[in-house]
């Protein structure tokens, strides 16, 4: 069985919408664009690693169109590796729409969302889901990832859509390597999805014991 990889790139508040630019997100998003004046070597880094291994794209209809408008002109560039990968591998598009798919190698998922990344675990080893905050929450929501690559920033914007908007359950993480900071602040965290739910305890009780969850 392959694993679902979701990578995203979040504000110290979780803000999640529309870090790459500011036209990224038609909705008036007032900071668009956000993470740009954040971005450095060492993260450029930690993001060119995240993809190694990775056989296919999840993307939301919204990163899709974004991706697809930028990475087929970059082949030979200064992002050639990311850009060479993303335009060999298969692109999954989830949108209840009618996406343009005409970058190469692109399919529209069924309606059925959850059943449709499942085969795509049977199908791929590594699939690699960026951005796409909707696609995102469904996955959270119904547990159908296996690693979560997330970059938080040192700004605060109090306003935007956050990583775990509508999406969030009773889920336990472990992390899997020690947290990596850039010189810019930017630390890089990886968790991987762990059974059970999270656990409660009483830190006034003599024994401090803890209650796993279920």
């Amino acid at each position: 069985m392959g694993l679902i990889d979701i990578e995203l790139f979040a504000t110290l508040d979780l803000v999640g919408q529309a870090p790459g630019s500011p036209d990224e997100d038609p909705l008036g998003f007032p900071f668009g664009g956000w993470q740009a004046p954040l971005l450095d070597e060492v993260a450029g880094a930690q993001v060119a690693a995240a993809y190694e291994g990775t056989d296919a794209l999840l993307l939301g209809r919204r990163t899709y169109d974004i991706f697809a408008a930028y990475w087929p002109r970059q082949e030979g560039g200064e992002d050639d590796e990311i850009a060479t990968l993303s335009n060999s591998v298969p692109k999954y598009v989830a949108s209840r729409g009618r996406p343009d798919l005409s970058w190469a190698g692109s399919t529209q998922l069924g309606r059925d969302l959850a059943g449709a990344v499942r085969e795509l675990r049977d199908r791929h080893e590594r699939v690699k889901v960026v951005g796409s905050l909707n696609l995102v929450q469904t996955l959270l929501r119904e547990r159908l990832f296996d690693r979560l690559d997330l970059w938080v920033h040192p700004i605060v914007l109090g306003v935007g859509k956050t990583v775990f908007d509508g999406g969030a359950v009773p889920t336990n993480l472990t992390l899997l390597e020690p947290p990596a900071a850039s010189p810019t602040g930017t630390v890089h965290l990886r968790y991987g999805l762990a059974e059970g739910t999270p656990g409660t305890g009483d830190m006034t009780a003599p024994d401090r014991g803890v209650r796993d969850g279920g």
